[in-house]
């Protein structure tokens, strides 16, 4: 029995449920997923030097214990130097209470002077509003007599009940990280001891019939998170030694306990770096009665942070991290609200996990599109949108950057031809409405002509090598034109048969193009130009039929005329299609334009199609 279909609106029904589903289950189970995550990163990175010592011939369970414990005594030993310094900080914060509390002093007196005035007034409108009794006159409410001593009050006092601290509560507080640390050194021990374990089973589970891609997305996901935490790690602690060599300078007390927390807190995007210029600021405050420190301190952190976001990680991280900037923000803020801070310290590496999923499953190359920063339009897609919104300047500077980085041919070919193919394909399904035709088709002739000849990669293209002219057996002198190109129809065979025409005047050919007209005004235009060769422009969806009317009523019109026919991006059986344009054996067809501009340089008789 034949199933059901299933319909989209219930396929993406069901994805939405599933997605709720798996977001519901990831907070609520979050007390075993936080730690689990924050195993498998850490075996991500101990994984090289464990199987280094493996290597050397020890045992893997010695190489995890080795490895571990190095880590763990790093981590201790940092944690002691910074509690000496914080201890050092706090034996020396009452002497700078006298100076704080004048600086509070000043800006208190600041807010009270700016605004005294207002707060006066309105807390004078509060008594008199609040002095008279709904439906009463003020006469009433100043004659009311004062409660007699021992009566009740007219108003109920304010009860505020205090609740008894809960030990239970504070004991939780104090074990509950404790417990977290506990359980992600164990998941990181169990991880690294059955890694090849581990990886069979995720394998087996994602698809184990795709072996290949299934390889490929763990291989790049597992590149990825460790190129990006090792940048991350050079990066953050070159920013700790600049913030402590610069409060040194600056003269705050304990620079090495700020410089290495601002360099741990630097983790946690977004918030890190305010958080770590806090104290700094508070303290250039407290120990310095003048505001010179503390603008200092404050610049400084500002500062270093613009030019390390904005110019060190583009450049260290590159196309390593493979996110967007809109998608690491959104991503840090959902994590951060599922999990806490664990999940804003888990952000950027599993969305690095959502974007290389996205990339090797069909079904999920949304994620991929959404957080990755791969362009997600070609060029010639952006600036034929842009043309159909009439953003003429936006579709310039599409193709003005396209210039910057390959050659005017490139570009032509790339980009203009398949966007004027774009075009003619909505034109034939009557998309595209006669004014929205004319601005496009206008728009791209006016661009196309004010774009430089030569590119910035390309400077020599500006330049033109003259070749040799054509000159056909059984031909005459030529008129004032070796090639001419004429549309086979619409105007965007025009279009592209004026860009033919400009690469050819490049190459050193008299070369013209026929604006579109009536055939027989093209064919006029054609006996007076007298050129060894022309080219007929087409556009496909229907090239070819238009193609082989102008290709026959030219030939009819001058036999002796050698004749090419360019069907741009024609994605059929070109013997086909040559076949059924009846060309005479010494005539050809191309599809793209570097065929075309290589074989105009030969010998009529000999072009041949590639």
């Amino acid at each position: 029995m034949k199933r059901p279909a299933v319909s989209t609106d219930n396929l993406r029904l069901l994805g939405l449920v599933a997605a709720v589903v798996v977001i519901a289950t990831l907070y609520l189970a979050r007390v075993v997923f936080v730690p689990l995550s924050l195993a498998l990163l850490f075996s991500v990175v101990l994984t090289p030097p464990v199987a280094f010592l493996e290597k050397m011939k020890l045992p893997r369970i010695l190489a995890i214990f080795l490895v571990v414990l190095t880590l763990a005594g790093g981590l201790g030993l940092l944690g002691w130097s910074t509690s000496q310094q914080f201890l050092d900080f706090a034996t020396r914060l009452p002497a700078y209470k006298k100076t704080l509390q004048e600086k509070i002093h000043v800006l208190k007196w600041f807010s009270n002077h700016n605004l005294n005035n207002a707060s006066d007034t309105v807390k004078e409108l509060e008594k008199e509003i609040g002095s008279v009794a709904p439906g009463s006159s003020p006469a009433n409410a100043t004659s009311k007599a004062p409660p007699v001593p021992g009566s009740s009050p007219s108003r109920p006092l304010a009860v505020e009940v205090v609740s008894p601290p809960n030990s239970l509560e504070s004991v939780e507080n104090l074990f509950g990280p404790l417990a977290t640390s506990a359980l992600v050194i164990i998941f990181t021990v169990f991880i690294l001891a059955g890694r090849e374990d581990l990886r069979n089973r995720l394998i087996r589970l994602a698809g184990g019939s795709r072996l290949n891609l299934v390889t490929q997305a763990l291989d790049e996901a597992a590149q990825r998170i460790k190129r990006y935490l090792f940048l991350q790690l050079a990066v953050n602690l070159g920013y700790g030694l600049v913030i402590f060599a610069a409060l040194h300078f600056i003269g705050i007390p304990n620079a090495a306990l700020w410089g290495v927390g601002a360099g741990i807190l630097r983790f946690l995007p977004y918030v890190g770096p305010p958080m770590a210029a806090l104290f700094p600021i508070v303290l250039s405050l407290a120990v310095f009665s003048g505001w010179g420190h503390a603008l200092a301190t404050a610049g400084l952190f500002l500062v270093l942070e613009v030019i390390v976001a904005n110019l060190v990680e583009p450049i260290v991280y590159g196309a390593h991290l493979g996110l967007a900037p809109l998608a690491v923000l959104v991503a840090a803020v959902f994590w951060t609200l599922l999990w806490g801070f664990p999940g804003l310290v888990l952000s950027t590496p599993l969305t690095v996990c959502l974007v290389v999923i996205g990339r090797y499953v069909p079904s999920l190359s949304f994620l991929n599109v959404i957080l990755g920063d791969e362009p997600v339009l070609a060029p010639h897609a952006v600036y034929y949108q842009r043309l159909l919104a009439s953003d003429q300047t936006e579709a310039r500077r599409v193709l003005e950057d396209y210039l910057k980085e390959k050659p005017l041919q490139d570009l032509y070919s790339s980009v203009v031809i398949p966007a004027m193919g774009l075009a003619e394909q909505d034109r034939h399904r009557n998309e595209l409405d006669e004014e929205t035709q004319n601005f496009i088709y206008q728009s791209t002739r006016e661009i196309i002509e004010d774009l430089p000849i030569a590119s910035a990669e390309n400077p020599g293209e500006g330049t033109v090598e003259r070749s040799p002219r054509l000159s056909p057996d059984g031909v005459g002198a030529r008129g004032p034109a070796d090639v001419v190109c004429i549309p086979a129809r619409d105007q965007a065979d025009d279009v592209v048969a004026m860009l033919l025409a400009r690469l050819l005047e490049r190459q050193g050919h008299r070369a013209r193009s026929i604006p579109i007209g009536t055939t027989a005004e093209m064919l006029s235009q054609v006996a007076e130009l007298n050129p060894a060769v022309v080219c007929i422009s087409a556009l496909p969806p229907f090239a070819i039929s238009h193609a082989r009317e102008l290709y026959a009523k030219l030939r009819a019109h001058s036999p002796d005329l050698h004749i090419m026919v360019c069907l741009w991006h024609f994605e059929g059986d070109i013997q086909k299609a040559v076949k059924e344009l009846k060309l005479a054996p010494n005539h050809s067809c191309f599809t793209t334009l570097p065929q075309a501009l290589r074989n105009i340089s030969f010998q009529p008789k000999t072009i041949a199609p590639d």
